[in-house]
């Protein structure tokens, strides 16, 4: 008998080919929940649940001109909604949006009129005066360190300030002279408040000009170096600086292309109505960050879209014109925005929850 001992080799089945232990870290979540993940899906729904609901509570909703007036309406808040919403992206704020759409048209007006020049002029240097408003917030802003927040606010109450006293001192009264009979006058409007006709339906020509920055803004986003740079200093602007990404032009352009969004406005506002009344903006600054907020544009920067604020502004202009056709009173339209805000952001919460659970 051999006192030696062989071991048998150790048989087991081997591993089925392709199949590979997972610790939960690779994998791939299902497509449902990599859509829900996007920041504009939520709104999107929102939108769509708005929608529904005044086509059923309001009948002349289910019209052509009704529907016109509401794209119209959401035009005038989605335009400044875009360049508010790539700010907040960016990691800031400008409370001064609303009262530096009125600048920039009391600007046009008042040096046009009291001057008696062609309006392009005015155009012209309200336009330097708008974008120099905003190179002034954002290099505050990176000069001082101090909160956006409270930069703006300042800005706020001296264009608040100025924009009254300046117009009355100018004009002696709250409102700016009528311009319509001017020279220019007739070609601006063709570019910033004219209508078109289609299927029978007088469209404004703002719906055209807010879903091609709309695209735009997205394309910047989304395939650009300067769209990466606006997630970068959003989401850390000291990492950002450490790759590489100039934070401080990023920063003031943003506040720039706000000031640029606040010219365009002012002046549709002002070759519609042929005057602007020196008090108006106050408290548009909340609609514009409310519809970027509801489109998913996170406070804490770093994170939003393009195509969300513009489901935002819909849902704002729906409502706004959804009360009037239902026959409701419109004093409680503060209200509904307030429901509408409040709703949206819990509902973005939980559906960002949902898709990025394990």
């Amino acid at each position: 008998m051999s006192m030696t001992q062989h071991a048998e080799p150790a048989v087991g089945t081997p591993p089925a080919p392709g199949r590979k232990e997972s610790d939960g870290r690779t994998k791939q979540r299902p497509p449902v929940l990599r859509l829900l993940a996007r920041p504009e899906v939520g709104v999107f729904l929102g939108a769509v649940a708005v929608y529904v609901f005044f086509l059923i509570a309001a009948p002349p909703v289910r019209e052509g001109s009704a529907m016109a007036n509401i794209l119209y309406q959401s035009s005038t808040i989605g335009i400044m909604a875009l360049p508010v919403a790539l700010l907040m992206i960016g990691g800031e704020f400008d409370l001064s949006a609303g009262v530096a759409v009125i600048t920039s048209a009391l600007t046009a007006s008042m040096l046009s009129y009291q001057l008696t020049m062609n309006v392009w002029v005015g155009v012209v240097v309200a336009l330097l005066v708008s974008l120099g408003i905003g190179f002034l917030n954002g290099w505050m802003v990176v000069r001082t360190g101090l909160p956006s927040f409270l930069i703006t606010l300042g800005t706020f109450l001296i264009l608040q300030g100025v924009n009254l006293a300046v117009t009355k001192l100018v004009t002696t009264n709250v409102a700016t002279d009528d311009i319509s009979d001017m020279d220019g006058f007739a070609q601006a409007k063709k570019i910033f408040a004219s209508p078109f006709e289609v299927g029978g339906v007088q469209v404004k020509i703002t719906i055209v000009y807010w879903l091609v920055f709309a695209a735009i803004a997205t394309w910047i986003l989304l395939r650009t170096r300067y769209g990466n740079w606006i997630f970068a200093v959003g989401g850390n602007k000291e990492s950002a600086r450490a790759v590489g990404v100039p934070v401080t032009f990023t920063k003031i352009s943003l506040f720039m292309l706000v000031g640029f969004g606040a010219w365009f406005v002012g002046m549709h506002q002002l070759f519609t109505f042929n005057t602007v009344q020196s008090g108006e903006g106050v408290g548009q600054e909340l609609i514009y960050i409310s519809a970027a907020v509801i489109g998913g544009c996170l406070l804490t920067g770093g994170a939003g879209s393009a195509i969300g604020p513009v489901f935002g502004a819909f849902m704002f202009g729906m409502v706004q014109q959804g009360i009037v056709y239902a026959g409701w009173n419109p004093d409680w339209f503060k209200a509904f925005l307030g429901v509408m805000l409040l709703g949206a952001v819990l509902i973005n919460l939980w559906v960002q929850r949902t898709a990025t659970r394990r």
